[in-house]
């Protein structure tokens, strides 16, 4: 596969490919073009403007001065181009999803990959799927289950692709096939210099380890190629709710079952409060079989006393969407995870406390839970550090705390969320074997608050989510983005 270059150079804003929407749309505006743009501009007073700046998380919204809808790779080149040469800071976004608001940006440029980089090819011969940077996973799961194929592709059918994949990427698959990134064959990638380049294992190999977990750092991913595995066309899994009641017997038979969990098995464990503030369980098994099986599998937890048992087995590509009813968009959102090496009862029950206490404080205005991600690592602990940017941590799961509420920009709860947020992250270490490294107090990359603020404390937290491969990281910066023009994720710092 060959390596595509182009060059940024200046366009004459007579040419007949420019489009009247490629201005502002005020007289102060009017002067301010994209030459040559064949892509969609919105300003602050188009009328799709309030659509274009919103994102999944109400408080991850920011007032960009303007939007550019790009449509081929030569619109990316010219907008990083119109960005920098009026001083323009950049954000990119592919499906919005990130709640620290790393695809937005106050008073700057929005590189939008979602209207004309959606689109997905899988190719069963060849078991790859081609994705647009654009596209969101729902998408990826029903064109490639249509072949009987599927691929490691997060846990929520609205993220976006570019995002988790770049990050890193735990989904339900994970326990065969490590996480997203480790599945990326190939991407299209124009950087900070309007180089539009093919990057793979033979080619731009630096980048090709960089671009695995290292966020987007090294530039805009137009299209990426993933591995795609056969995949039975059902599967059992759906939602299971308990009582607080039964939270020792469903601990003890959730850690029988971590045991002796096989690549085909799953769970996703939510430490919740229910609609009325009462603290519940709720169980979401996967098994990669058919409802006979995964039953047989997971018969300690369903004999653990559920007062609704609502798995079944149903359409694989329905997998990803069970958890969306929890993810809505347009609501305010605050996450953050921390990695924990052992499951314990007693800090299960402090959470569950804290948790009604925090609905009672706040006069139910949250809806709130800690989520623990019972996905096998063995694959993806099999995989040598050096080989990508993902740090990987052996041992651990990934316990996400979630805080999701009717947001009012004039009386915004962020704040109240973060401090309760960080609270249940340290209960949830309790307990812990030995000291806890500062790696797992991050948690995994893809689930950190800190990761879009431009500031110090990003930087710093950069130099512990990378581990030992950061100063390899910087390096590349250097090479491909020496002006650090893409900060919104954890940012690099030249070497």
């Amino acid at each position: 596969m060959s390596v595509k270059v182009l060059c940024i150079e200046k366009r004459g804003a007579s040419s007949s490919n420019v489009l009247p929407t490629n201005q502002f749309h005020n007289m102060s505006e009017t002067s301010w073009t994209i030459p040559n743009f064949q892509g969609d501009i919105i300003t602050p007073t188009h009328p799709e403007y309030p659509q274009a700046i919103a994102r999944w998380a109400a408080n991850a919204e920011r007032r960009a001065k303007v939007v550019a809808f790009v449509k081929d790779e030569q619109d990316v080149v010219r907008a990083l181009k119109y960005a920098k040469e009026n001083l323009l800071p950049i954000a990119v976004r592919g499906g919005g999803h990130n709640p620290t608001g790393a695809s937005s940006i106050v008073d700057g440029l929005v590189i939008d990959l979602s209207r004309y980089f959606s689109g997905v090819r899988a190719d069963p011969e060849k078991k790859l799927v081609y994705v647009g940077g654009g596209a969101v996973w729902g998408s990826v799961d029903e064109e490639c289950i249509k072949h009987g194929l599927a691929g490691v592709a997060g846990t929520v059918s609205h993220t976006g692709v570019a995002g988790l994949a770049l990050g890193g990427g735990y989904g339900w698959l994970t326990a065969a096939y490590s996480v997203v990134s480790d599945n990326i064959v190939q991407v299209t990638l124009v950087t900070a210099a309007g180089e539009v380049l093919t990057v793979n294992e033979s080619e731009n190999a630096d980048l090709y380890f960089a671009i695995r977990g290292g966020g987007g750092n090294l530039g805009v991913v137009t299209e990426f190629v993933f591995r795609i595995y056969p995949q039975r066309k059902t599967v059992y899994t759906g939602t299971i709710y308990y009582p607080a009641l039964a939270g020792e017997k469903l601990i003890k038979a959730t850690q029988e079952w971590l045991s002796r969990r096989t690549e085909k098995e799953s769970v996703c464990l939510f430490v919740a409060i229910g609609r009325h503030g009462e603290p519940i369980f709720v169980v979401m098994p996967f098994y990669n079989g058919s409802e006979a099986e995964g039953r047989k599998c997971f018969k300690g937890l369903l004999d653990a006393g559920p007062f609704k048992d609502a798995s079944k087995e149903m359409p694989y590509e329905n997998l990803n969407t069970l958890i969306n009813p929890m993810a809505d968009h347009g609501h305010g959102q605050y996450m953050k995870g921390v990695m924990i090496q052992e499951f314990h009862q007693s800090t299960v029950t402090k959470i569950h406390q804290r948790l009604a206490e925090m609905y009672a404080e706040s006069a139910g205005a949250f809806r709130m839970s800690v989520l623990y991600q019972l996905f096998a690592h063995d694959k993806v602990d099999a995989i040598p550090q050096e080989t990508t940017a993902f740090r990987r941590e052996k041992g651990i799961t990934n316990a996400l705390v979630l805080f999701d509420w009717d947001h009012d920009p004039q009386n915004d709860r962020t704040d109240q969320a973060r401090k309760y947020v960080h609270e249940l992250c340290e209960l949830a270490l309790e307990g812990q074997p030995g000291e806890t490294k500062q790696g797992e107090k991050i948690g995994y990359s893809n689930y950190d608050p800190d990761a879009a603020v431009t500031s110090t404390v990003a930087v710093d937290k950069a130099k512990a989510v990378f581990g030992a491969n950061y100063p390899r990281l910087q390096a590349i910066k250097k090479l491909y983005d020496p002006e650090n023009i893409f900060n919104k994720w954890f940012p690099i710092v030249p070497l």
